[in-house]
């Protein structure tokens, strides 16, 4: 039987939206903290433990695919992120609830599912392997923008702790029903007629390694320090988008609100566009323009006051942000091959649970030392014009057995 790849595409997609509500956690803020009077802090830490969860059960939900098939670790990923988000509804018996079922569970099963389309897909796309996982995930990016104005709907109407139970079994019904596309296509199959060019055999290893293999060379130390800047670079912005639009243009807290929302775009855009690019011009280049970019975009961010040029910066640094999450998985597979692509680029996620942590945290504590954003902004500006340094001169590692 042919199996059509642009279903499984659109199927991956369709997880990665629903995987990607995790992006619209600020709209429950408010509402948990006037019903239960926690603090921002508090509430707050409920998406740093997720992310941080997420980001080391992608790499177990990489290895037990491994052993059981990508179908078995999609359905429990989007299963346990759906049941996560329902059992914070009950969260009014105490701020642990909330940590332990959003955080802790919802957390496994994100990083379970979101790592399988990715897996998938860079085998069934080996022609277009960075515009197809750069779409996959770019849906994750995108699923904020369809869960945050349901979500503060549902919330006027029915309450914060309903609206969890809610979207919980929504999560878990159409998470598991799009996990159940998900299979790899037989070990030799490619697309019929496509010949790789010398020039895209030149960017790929000419073997597939085992995570022993691919952790054992200096290439993969490398993209994770790619991605770990990258998305210390773009997380900071994200975690004080609102009070740095405040601040800098002057603007009340709904026109922020709205600048946000528009720049969160950008995260979405960026998956597909820069994926895309690096198509054409190779992941290595891709990245050395974005960082590029970056360094002018973080250098000038501190000394705009129009809320226009601020919202257009903002949207371009969360492209770049988004960028990186559309560009790394090919980069991984191009440089270890597809085979083990799982394990391999699930732990290198621990990358952004580790950015997300030290970037946001390096921004707010040079923010309260200096009483302006302009030394942490200047400070990242100059972390990754050094860091362009890493894709400059990375190659794909020598075939296993053949040296460093």
């Amino acid at each position: 039987m042919k199996t059509n790849r642009w279903g499984i595409a659109l199927a991956g997609i369709v997880l990665q939206v629903v995987l990607g509500s995790v992006y619209a956690w600020s709209v429950f803020r408010t509402p948990l903290i006037k019903q239960f009077h926690w603090s921002i802090s508090q509430v707050t830490l409920t998406f740093t433990i997720c992310i941080v969860v997420l980001g080391f059960a992608a790499f177990f939900g990489g290895l037990w695919l491994g052993k059981v098939g990508p179908r078995t670790v999609a359905v429990t990923g989007a299963f346990l992120y759906g049941f996560g988000t329902l059992l914070a509804s009950l969260s009014a018996n105490g701020l642990w609830v909330l940590y332990l079922a959003y955080g802790v569970i919802g957390g496994i099963g994100l990083g379970f599912a979101y790592i399988v389309p990715v897996a998938v897909l860079v085998k069934w796309f080996p022609d277009r392997r960075g515009f197809i996982t750069g779409v996959a995930v770019g849906g994750f990016g995108a699923g904020a923008l369809i869960t945050a104005p349901v979500a503060t709907h549902l919330m006027a109407s029915i309450g914060v702790l309903h609206t969890f139970a809610v979207l919980g079994i929504t999560y878990a019904v159409l998470g598991v029903l799009a996990s159940l596309f998900m299979r790899n296509p037989d070990k030799d199959w490619k697309p019929e007629g496509w010949v790789p060019s010398a020039a895209l055999t030149a960017q790929r290893s000419e073997a597939n390694h085992t995570l022993g293999e691919a952790l054992s060379t200096w290439q993969w130390w490398a993209l994770w320090m790619i991605l770990f800047l990258n998305t210390c670079a773009g997380i900071s912005l994200i975690s004080q988008e609102s009070p740095v639009f405040q601040e800098l243009a002057k603007v009340t807290v709904v026109i922020a609100a709205g600048m946000v929302g528009i720049a969160s775009i950008g995260n979405a855009v960026g998956r597909v566009f820069w994926s895309w690019v690096s198509d054409l011009l190779s992941r290595r280049s891709t990245f050395i323009i974005t960082f590029l970019l970056q360094v002018a975009l973080f250098w000038f961010l501190p000394g705009i006051t129009s809320a226009t040029v601020l919202t257009v910066v903002a949207f371009l640094i969360l492209m770049c942000y988004g960028g990186g999450f559309g560009t790394m998985p090919a980069f991984t597979a191009d440089y270890f091959g597809s085979a083990n692509v799982g394990p391999i680029y699930g732990l290198m996620l621990t990358a952004w649970g580790a950015a997300s942590a030290f970037g946001p945290l390096l921004v707010a504590h040079m923010r309260q030392a200096n009483g302006n954003y302009r030394s942490g902004f200047h400070t990242l500006a100059i972390i990754v014009l050094i860091a362009t340094i890493i894709p400059i001169a990375v190659r794909p590692p020598h075939p296993v057995g053949k040296g460093a």
